[in-house]
Formats: structure tokens, C-alpha cells, sequence
């Protein structure tokens, strides 16, 4: 890809994540058929008991000034020509296309098709954190600019994966095969942070763990009256922080 193509690739992920700002901005000032993400949430989907407190998702706003800073990163003259920009940008583009898509299937009350959208993000957003192994960048500018954003964007959305997967299930009146919905809601906690528990261990992701501990708690917080969900999500927390004490401070072998 000679100069004008590189140039164009960071025009398009510039595109792709303001459009994916500008979509997301207008489906909550003009909802699409009459509702918002948050009011199909708390509507239809209220009784999802995996679900977040509210409060959770402000972390988009994180999210999307992590991305406006990787994309001013990857649009300088210095960084867009390199393998790793490049093949990250393409992921990108991808992923927020996919989510500006899902918003439309998500507010029409579309679950399992927007479930497709949501594992499309999900894949792409791990294909952009796989190249981040072969760094090309000053580690201090990498891990603020670039592997920052893509961890917290990728850690959010296995969090979301997980909660758009039991609320399509819960829309369809899937039977819970003789557990209450509480001990599957535990099993779903434990099950995603081992996603969480991997990126410690075998990357040391602080802000990849951090968004998990985020969504536990904001979890055991909507959930104070179901003891087997606020305790299996705050045993989570703990053992999340316990991996990370571990991980960045190891015990020395005498």
C-alpha cells in the first residue's frame, strides 16, 4: 500500500470511528422506532439479570475518547505507514461498522441478529488485539495511544457479547434447564471474567482487567438483593485484583 493508499486507510478509520460516535449520538436524540439502547435495557430486557447497573455504561464515553486519541495517533504522517497501524485500522473499520449496525438491530428489538453484529465487533476487536504482540512503537506512546484504547474498547465488548447473548436468550423464553436464573447469571460472571483472568496472565492488561472489575461491581450493584449474583460477581473482583498483585508484583523465590 503506497503513501496515498496509507493516507486513505487513516481517513477511512477516522470516518469509521466518528460515524460510529455520530450513530451512537443520534440513536439517543432520534430513537430508532421510539426507543433507546437504555430504554430497550430497561424495558423488554429488564428481567436480564446479567446486566449492568446503568451506571456501567458511561465507560462508553472512555471508550470513545480512547479511540478519537488512537485515531489522531495512526493519522500522523510518522506512524500510518507502519504494518501494525494498518492492520489494526482495518480491524477497526470493521468493528465499527459492525456496531453501528447492531445499534440499528438492537434498538428494533432484532436480538439474535444483533448478537451476529455483536460477535462481527467481538472478532474483530480480538484480531486488532492480537497484533498488538508485534509492536512497531515507543512502548510508552504504544500502551497509552494504542493498546490502551484497543484493550478497554475489546474488553467492554466481551462484557456486552456476554449480555446481548442472555438477553437474546431471554427475549426467545429459553428454558434454564433446571438452574434459576440467578446461578446461571453467576456461571455466565464466572465464565467471562476468565477472559479478563487470561489477559493478566498471559499480558499483564491492567486496563483490559480493570473494565471487568468495573462491570462486576456495577453488576453486584444492581444486583444487592440476589446474593448469589452479588457474591459471585465481588469474588470475581477479588480474584481479578488478586491476579494483578500477582502478576505485577511476583513473588521472589529465595
Amino acid at each position: 500500500m503506497g503513501l496515498r493508499g496509507d493516507k486513505g486507510l487513516a481517513i477511512a478509520t477516522w470516518i469509521a470511528i466518528v460515524g460510529t460516535l455520530v450513530v451512537n449520538a443520534l440513536s439517543n436524540i432520534f430513537p430508532i422506532d421510539g426507543k433507546t439502547v437504555a430504554e430497550v435495557a430497561n424495558g423488554p430486557l429488564a428481567g436480564v439479570l446479567i446486566t449492568p447497573a446503568n451506571y456501567a455504561f458511561s465507560i462508553w464515553g472512555v471508550i470513545y475518547v480512547g479511540l478519537m486519541i488512537y485515531a489522531w495517533h495512526q493519522s500522523r504522517p510518522k506512524y500510518r505507514a507502519h504494518l501494525l497501524i494498518k492492520r489494526i485500522n482495518l480491524c477497526l473499520i470493521v468493528a465499527c461498522v459492525a456496531q453501528m449496525v447492531w445499534i440499528y438491530l438492537f434498538t428494533l428489538q432484532l436480538y439474535w441478529f444483533s448478537v451476529v453484529a455483536m460477535v462481527m465487533i467481538l472478532l474483530s476487536l480480538i484480531a486488532a488485539y492480537s497484533e498488538l504482540a508485534d509492536g512497531q512503537h515507543h512502548p510508552d506512546r504504544r500502551r497509552y495511544r494504542v493498546n490502551g484504547p484497543i484493550s478497554i474498547y475489546l474488553a467492554w465488548i466481551s462484557v456486552a457479547t456476554v449480555v446481548n447473548i442472555a438477553s437474546a436468550l431471554y427475549a426467545s423464553g429459553a428454558k434454564e434447564l433446571g438452574l434459576s436464573g440467578a446461578v446461571w447469571t453467576a456461571i455466565m460472571i464466572g465464565v467471562a471474567n476468565v477472559i479478563a483472568a487470561l489477559a493478566i496472565v498471559q499480558r499483564r492488561d491492567l486496563p483490559f482487567a480493570l473494565v471487568f472489575i468495573w462491570a462486576d461491581l456495577a453488576i453486584a450493584q444492581r444486583h444487592q438483593d440476589v446474593p448469589v449474583i452479588w457474591v459471585s460477581a465481588l469474588a470475581m473482583v477479588l480474584v481479578l485484583v488478586g491476579l494483578l498483585v500477582s502478576r505485577r508484583y511476583p513473588r521472589k523465590s529465595w
